[in-house]
């Protein structure tokens, strides 16, 4: 019988990483910082277990607790620690990554959940530019001037499509749904070195072949809350791949999706799930036509396809 699975997630120790994901969802990797935290994955790159094993296998054996369709599971969720900026990068379309890359492209959705003052992200350009304007930034070494800076706070949200150059600067903590993918190019690194003393790879042909030069518009449509009982529910954003709500429990909630699996993501407060306990950072896997019912006083993210 299906039912719902608390998923165990996969820790990644990248150059930029901290420990603020230790102190709020406890992600111990001894000493090393923990960059990302993987915490629903059937990529190779990265596997999410579960008490029965993979979720990987369990999704390949049960296709149907997906969608009505059976098909293969389209999303990666993650938490990014960014005690450094991450690379100014881009990733590609589906058509292209899978000509070039063998694996899917990647759209993806960044909900703040922490942000230090004066902390924020590049999306995008400021202004439509060319190419030619945009090789000239790398080669002077000043890419950062032609990006769109926007400053950020506790529960923004933004949907970064394809093709948009962008980057978490340092301070933030994100909360990431993507397509389930693992091909960035990084096309800018501000001149650092790994822990063995050399500068990581660049990809700038293939970056160049994928990016948007036009002034970046956002797409996120999210939308005001919604009353549900003592709780309420926003949309943050939806596309083809996902959708994502943002639940602010207060008391009960109840749901069951006939048309979808739900990924529930536990971001701050306390609280049960069909009778046991959860807190911040727990994330759990629901299959199509599941029932579940959370009780208590929290903020849920709620991803379903």
């Amino acid at each position: 019988m299906e039912h719902i699975l608390k998923l165990k997630p996969v820790l990644k120790d990248y150059i930029w990483g901290g420990h603020k994901l230790e102190t709020l969802y406890g992600r111990n990797n001894g000493e090393q910082p923990v960059s990302e935290s993987w915490e629903v994955s059937v990529h190779p790159d990265g596997l999410t277990t579960y008490e029965g094993g993979t979720f990987a296998d369990y999704v390949a054996a049960h296709p149907y607790a997906l969608d009505k369709e059976g098909s293969s599971f389209p999303i990666l969720i993650k938490y990014i620690d960014a005690a450094q900026n991450l690379s100014v990068q881009v990733h590609p379309t589906d058509d292209y990554a899978r000509l070039v890359e063998g694996d899917n492209g990647k759209t993806e959705m960044w909900y703040v959940v922490q942000a230090d003052e004066g902390a924020g992200i590049y999306c995008g350009f400021k202004e439509d530019i060319t190419k030619s304007e945009f090789m000239r930034a790398l080669k002077e070494g000043n890419v950062e001037k032609l990006l769109n800076f926007i400053s950020v706070k506790a529960g923004d949200c933004y949907l970064i499509p394809a093709g948009t150059v962008h980057a978490i600067c340092a301070g933030c903590v994100i909360f990431e749904v993507q397509q389930s993918s693992n091909v960035t190019y990084r096309v800018y690194d501000y001149g650092r070195r790994d822990t063995n003393g050399k500068q990581r790879p660049l990809h700038i042909d293939k970056a160049l072949d994928v990016i948007c030069f036009q002034k970046f518009k956002d797409k996120t449509h999210g939308a005001g809350y919604v009353n549900i009982g003592r709780s309420k529910v926003r949309k943050l954003t939806a596309c083809p791949y996902f959708s994502c709500r943002e639940l602010k429990l207060d008391d009960a909630y109840e749901e069951m999706n006939t048309n979808s699996f739900t990924c529930i993501n536990i971001i701050s407060g306390a609280g049960q799930i069909d009778g046991r306990k959860f807190r911040p950072g727990d994330c759990y896997f629901v299959p199509r036509t599941i029932k579940f019912r959370l009780s208590g006083t929290a903020t849920v993210i709620l991803t379903t396809k």
